[in-house]
C-alpha cells in the first residue's frame, strides 16, 4: 500500500499538477481532435478554440448578460420599473417559489438533457416576464404577471444550474476564481448596460413608471440571449489546454441521475452546512432593490443607483475572484481567509446600512423620492455610495459561494447537482423575503432579518470551509460521481506518464 501511494504515476497526485497547461514530452502542442470546434485561433499570444473552456464560458456569460443581466437591470429599478411594486412582488414570489422546486432537481435534468439544451430552454422565460410587466403597466393584468413569474422560475432554474455547472467544472482548479470573476464581469456588464437604457429613457422623468421604450429594449435583448444559448457545444466536446476533459456520465439515465442527486449529499453530508449560505444569497435583493432603491428614489434617481450598483459588482467580482486564486497561499487557507473577510464585510456594510435605515420613515409614511438634485445633491450622495457597497457585497458573496462549491469537486456531474441545490435553496429564501415585502412587513424588520440571516449563514458554513475544503481534489475522488475512467478525462501529461510507467514495469517483468 505504501508503494502504491508513493508511485509517481498514480493519479492521486495534486490536481494542480493535472491542470496546469502542459506540452507533450516531445515539446509539441497537446493534440486536439479534428473538426472546426478544435481549430485554433489567436487573440494576442493566446490560442483559443471553439470547444475550449474560455470560449464556452464567454458564450455562457453572454447568454446571462442578455437574459438574467437584463432582468437584474429591470428589477434594480425597484418594482421592475413601476412605482406600484405590487406586480413585481407578486411575480417574484411566484418566480422564486417555482424556482425553489425546479432548482433542486434541475441538476438531474442538466445531466440528462445536457448543459447546452438546459441553458437554451432556460433563456426563454426572461422576455416573457418583461412583456408581462409592460402589459401590466397598461392593463393591470395581474394574472399574466403571475404566470410569467412562474414560467420564469421554471426557466431560470434550468439556466442557472447549467451556468453554475459550466462555470465551476470547465476551468482547471488553479483558475476557478478567475473564471468566476470573468463570468461575473460579463454578466454584470449586462446589468450595467441594461441600466443605461432606463437611465437614458428616464433622465428627465421625475415621476414614477419607466417608459414603454425601456421595456421594449429589455424584451428584444432577452430574446437574443435565448437564441444565443443554442450555439454552445455539448460538455463532452470541451477540451482544456492540458488535454483533459469534463467529468460527466457517459450514458446518463433518469434513474442514474436521481441516484446521483442523492449521492451528492450522501457521500459528503458536510455540504449541508453550506445550505444557509445558499438560502441567504438572494434575500438581500428584496431590501436593496425594492425597499432601499424602489421606495426612496424616483425613476431617474433609482436608475442611476441601479447603474452604479451593478458596476460596483464588477469590481467586487474581480477583487474576490483573483484573490481566491492567489497561488502563493494554499487553497484551504484562502477559503478560511475569505470567510473571515465576508463576515467582516457583513457587519461593516450592513452596520452602515442600519445607521441610515433607522432614520427613514416607516412603510406607512410618505417618503420623499430623491434624485441627484435633492437638497443640492447632498441628500443623494450618501445613500448612493451605500447602495454601491451593497452591490460590492453581493458580488463578494456570490463569487465566494461558487468558489467554495468548485473547490469541493471538479466533476461536472456533481457540480450540476450542487448548482441545482444552490439555486433551489437560494430561491426558497428569495421567495420568503419577497413575500415579506408583499405583505407589508416593516422596512426595519426586513433589514434586520436580512442582516441576521447573512451573519448566521456564515457561522454555520464555518465547519465545511475550515475543515473540508482541500488544497486539491484527486481525479479518483471526482470519478466516484461518474462512469468514466482516468483515460477518458485525464490531462495528456498524466496519460503519457502512466504509459511510461506501464512500459517500465513491463520491461522489469521481462
Amino acid at each position: 500500500m505504501a508503494d502504491s501511494k508513493a508511485d509517481p504515476g498514480a493519479t492521486t497526485a495534486p490536481a494542480e499538477t493535472y491542470t496546469e497547461p502542459h506540452a507533450s514530452t516531445a515539446g509539441e502542442p497537446i493534440p486536439r481532435p479534428n473538426g472546426w470546434m478544435y481549430k485554433g485561433f489567436h487573440i494576442g499570444k493566446r490560442e483559443l478554440w471553439y470547444a475550449s473552456p474560455k470560449v464556452q464560458l464567454f458564450m455562457v456569460a453572454m447568454v446571462c448578460f442578455l437574459c438574467p443581466g437584463m432582468y437584474n437591470a429591470l428589477s434594480g429599478l425597484g418594482g421592475s420599473g413601476l412605482k406600484d411594486r405590487t406586480a413585481q412582488t407578486n411575480a417574484s414570489v411566484s418566480l422564486y417559489s417555482v424556482f425553489a422546486v425546479v432548482g433542486f432537481f434541475s441538476g438531474t435534468f442538466a445531466n440528462k438533457l445536457g448543459l447546452r439544451v438546459t441553458l437554451g430552454l432556460g433563456g426563454l422565460g426572461y422576455s416573457v416576464y418583461a412583456a408581462s410587466i409592460l402589459c401590466y403597466k397598461h392593463t393591470e393584468n395581474m394574472g399574466f404577471v403571475i404566470f410569467a413569474g412562474c414560467f420564469l422560475g421554471l426557466c431560470a432554474g434550468l439556466l442557472w444550474t447549467a451556468q453554475g455547472a459550466i462555470m465551476m467544472s470547465y476551468p482547471p482548479e488553479h483558475s476557478k476564481g478567475r473564471y468566476i470573476s470573468w463570468f461575473w464581469i460579463i454578466f454584470n456588464l449586462g446589468a450595467v448596460i441594461g441600466a443605461l437604457i432606463p437611465l437614458g429613457q428616464n433622465i428627465n422623468n421625475t415621476g414614477g413608471d419607466a417608459t414603454d421604450g425601456t421595456f421594449v429594449g429589455f424584451i428584444v435583448l432577452m430574446l437574443i440571449g435565448a437564441v444565443l444559448a443554442l450555439f454552445l457545444c455539448n460538455a463532452d466536446k470541451v477540451q482544456r489546454e492540458d488535454g483533459s476533459r469534463i467529468i460527466l456520465m457517459k450514458s446518463p439515465s433518469w434513474s442514474s441521475e436521481f441516484i446521483g442527486l442523492w449521492e451528492t449529499m450522501y457521500k459528503d453530508p458536510w455540504v449541508v452546512s453550506l445550505f444557509p449560505m445558499f438560502f441567504a444569497s438572494n434575500i438581500f435583493y428584496t431590501y436593496q432593490l425594492n425597499i432601499f432603491n424602489g421606495a426612496h428614489f424616483n425613476a431617474r434617481g433609482s436608475s442611476l443607483n441601479n447603474l452604479l450598483y451593478w458596476l460596483t459588482q464588477i469590481f467586487g467580482a474581480v477583487i474576490f475572484g483573483y484573490a481566491l486564486d492567489y497561488s502563493k497561499v494554499r487553497r484551504s487557507m484562502r477559503a478560511k481567509i475569505s470567510l473571515v473577510v465576508l463576515f467582516a464585510l457583513t457587519f461593516i456594510i450592513w452596520g452602515g446600512g442600519w445607521a441610515w435605515q433607522v432614520k427613514q420613515l416607516p412603510r406607512a409614511g410618505t417618503a420623499t423620492l430623491w434624485d441627484w438634485e435633492s437638497g443640492g445633491g447632498e441628500e443623494f450622495v450618501g445613500p448612493m455610495f451605500l447602495f454601491m457597497f451593497y452591490g460590492f457585497y453581493d458580488a463578494a458573496w456570490q463569487t465566494c459561494i461558487y468558489w467554495y462549491m468548485g473547490a469541493l469537486s471538479n466533476s461536472g456531474r456533481r457540480l450540476s447537482n450542487l448548482a441545482g441545490f444552490y439555486k433551489g435553496i437560494q430561491s426558497a429564501g428569495a421567495a420568503i423575503f419577497w413575500r415579506l415585502d408583499n405583505i407589508g412587513v416593516e422596512y426595519n424588520t426586513v433589514f434586520g432579518a436580512t442582516w441576521g440571516v447573512c451573519a448566521g449563514a456564515l457561522l454555520i458554513a464555518g465547519p465545511i470551509i475550515f475543515l473540508r475544503i482541500p488544497d486539491t481534489v484527486s481525479i479518483e475522488e471526482d470519478l466516484k460521481f461518474s462512469d468514466e475512467t482516468v483515460e477518458d478525462v485525464a490531462p495528456q501529461a498524466v496519460l503519457e506518464e502512466k504509459k511510461a510507467d506501464a512500459h517500465g514495469i513491463a520491461k522489469e517483468e521481462v
